[in-house]
C-alpha cells in the first residue's frame, strides 16, 4: 500500500466526495467547505475544506481560482452562522495534513474545543493479519433490530463511560432505512454482551470504516477486539471493499499495527456549541 497515495484517495472519496452517512442527512459543498447537516441525533459537521490563511482568491498552475485561496477565519466564521442558525452543536473534523497549518489555532480562536487527538490508520484487506481467535465460550451475533441494538448501546455505555443514546438513534435509523451501510456486530458471553463495534460501509467508495470497538472491563485483554475486527474485515472483502479505515486512539493504535494497518495521519474534532 502507498501511503501517500491512499491518503489522497481517502480525502477524495470520503471527505471532498462524502456521502451522507444516515437517513436524514445531507452533504453539501459550500465554496470551499463540504458539511454535512443531520437531524440532532446524527452527525454534524465540516467534513473536508479547502483552505489558507490568506483573504482572496489565488490561482493554480493551469489557470481558475484555487479553493485553498479562500479566507481560513471567513470560512469558519460563514460555518458558524449556518449551524448556529439551525441551533446545532457541529464538529469540525480537522486532519493533521489539512490546511492551513494552524487551522486547529484559528478553530480554537472561534469558539471550538478540541477533543482528544486520534490516528487515521488504513489496512488494505488483502494484507492484513486476521488469524484472531474467539476465547472459548464467547461467540460473534450480527445486529438487526432492536434487541441487538441494546446489547450494542450497553456495551459501548460500560466499554466508554458514557451516555450512548445517540449510537442507539443512530443505529436504528441506519438498521431501517439503509440496513446495507452498516453492521453491527456483539460479542456474546453466554447471554452476556462483553463486547460490540460497527462497521460502515460507503457505497460507490473503496473503503469501509471501523467504529465504535468496546470492550466490557473484565473482558479486555483476551482478544475480543482482535477478533471483531478480523470479523469486520472479511464481511467489508465479501462486500467488495478494498481498505478498512480507522480513527484509532492510543489503546487501540498498537493492536492494529499488528494486525498489518498503516497511521496515515492525525485527526482531531473541533466541537462548536451554539
Amino acid at each position: 500500500m502507498d501511503p501517500s497515495a491512499t491518503l489522497a484517495l481517502f480525502d477524495r472519496e470520503l471527505r471532498e466526495g462524502a456521502r451522507p452517512d444516515g437517513p436524514g442527512a445531507r452533504v453539501e459543498r459550500v465554496g470551499p467547505v463540504v458539511r454535512q447537516t443531520a437531524p440532532r441525533h446524527g452527525w454534524n459537521g465540516v467534513l473536508w475544506s479547502g483552505l489558507n490563511g490568506t483573504a482572496g482568491t489565488g490561482e493554480r498552475d493551469e489557470g481558475g481560482p484555487d479553493p485553498r485561496g479562500t479566507d481560513a477565519d471567513g470560512a469558519i466564521a460563514a460555518q458558524i452562522a449556518y449551524f448556529t442558525g439551525l441551533d446545532r452543536t457541529f464538529e469540525w473534523k480537522l486532519y493533521g495534513h489539512d490546511l492551513p497549518v494552524d487551522l486547529g489555532q484559528r478553530l480554537v480562536a472561534a469558539g471550538f474545543t478540541p477533543g482528544p487527538e486520534e490516528t487515521l490508520m488504513i489496512g488494505e484487506i488483502s494484507g492484513l493479519r486476521l488469524g484472531a481467535e474467539l476465547p472459548e465460550g464467547v461467540r460473534i451475533a450480527p445486529v438487526t433490530d432492536r434487541a441487538g441494538v441494546d446489547l450494542v448501546v450497553d456495551v459501548h455505555e460500560k466499554a466508554f463511560r458514557g451516555d450512548a443514546s445517540w449510537l442507539r438513534h443512530r443505529l436504528l435509523d441506519r438498521l431501517a432505512a439503509a440496513p446495507g451501510t452498516v453492521v453491527a456486530v456483539v460479542a456474546l458471553a453466554g447471554g452476556e454482551p462483553v463486547s460490540a463495534a460497527r462497521m460502515e460501509l460507503v457505497p460507490g467508495t473503496r473503503f469501509a470504516g471501523l467504529w465504535g470497538g468496546g470492550t466490557v472491563d473484565a473482558w479486555r485483554g483476551r482478544g475480543l477486539y482482535r477478533a471483531l475486527v478480523a470479523h469486520r474485515a472479511r464481511v467489508a472483502a465479501g462486500r467488495g471493499y478494498r481498505y478498512l479505515q480507522v480513527d484509532a486512539s492510543g489503546g487501540s493504535r498498537p493492536i492494529l499495527e499488528r494486525l498489518g494497518f498503516v497511521p496515515l495521519t492525525t485527526t482531531t474534532p473541533y466541537v462548536y456549541v451554539p
